[in-house]
């Protein structure tokens, strides 16, 4: 309605949302709603700790959303994006090498990264879906080399995940059709705060405290509008 009414409106987008995987039947099945815990993860010059949680499409989870708006921007222009998960960002290749070379024995290799790298089943599920993507079984690598691999999980995202499913939204009014009291300049009288206007935030608090913010300073526009206007 208020696009007709000549309001420029920045078209909605997903925010602090998932992302689709092309996960493997197996990995799918087998670890569907499990977290990765205690990982780093990162995407351009952005590193964050924290959790994300496997979809059975995708990925979602704080540290996901923490991501979610560069990483929505890099697929809206080439199709795909990267991200790349440490494991045990808390040991550097070197330590975690040193760690892999010991004697496995009879032991199967999960078992060897379980104990030695104590990576959890969907940490090295992970894994072994990026052998998958190279082509090289992780029991061919080297220690050096999978140590590294292990601090740089490689994830391509091939999608956004549904609007439906984001925690917020970006896009709404452009800030620039709005005065300092939040009201709509080619509608006086008409005043707009929170997710209605083109702008995006972490998810938690600090998407309430601006929508309370804002809320409360359109409130306070619409007195001093009143009062100029003798309503």
């Amino acid at each position: 309605m208020l696009a007709a009414k000549g309001v420029a409106i920045s078209p909605l987008r997903p925010a602090n949302c998932g992302f689709t995987v092309g996960w493997s039947n197996v990995f799918r099945d087998r670890f569907e709603g499990q977290p990765l815990k205690g990982a780093a993860w990162s995407f351009g010059a952005q590193t964050i700790r924290g959790e994300a949680v496997v979809t059975r499409t995708g990925l979602e989870g704080g540290a996901i959303y923490a991501l979610s708006a560069d990483l929505r921007e890099a697929i809206a222009k080439s199709g795909a994006a990267v991200v790349y998960v440490a494991l045990r960002p808390d040991l550097e290749t070197k330590q975690l090498a040193a760690r892999l070379c010991a004697p496995r024995g009879k032991q199967s290799f999960s078992n060897v990264l379980r104990k030695a790298a104590q990576l959890s089943p969907v940490a090295t599920g992970l894994l072994q879906e990026a052998a998958i993507t190279s082509g090289v079984p992780l029991s061919a690598l080297s220690p050096d080399r999978l140590a590294a691999l292990i601090n740089a999980v490689p994830i391509s995202l091939t999608g956004i995940a549904p609007i439906a499913r984001a925690i917020s939204s970006a896009g709404g009014i452009a800030l620039g059709e709005l005065d300092a009291d939040f009201m709509i300049r080619r509608l006086p009288g008409l005043f707009a705060a929170g997710e209605m206007l083109d702008w995006e935030a972490p998810t938690g608090g600090y998407l309430l405290q601006a929508c309370f913010a804002t809320g409360a300073a359109a409130g306070r526009g619409a007195l001093n509008h009143l009062g100029s206007s003798g309503g």
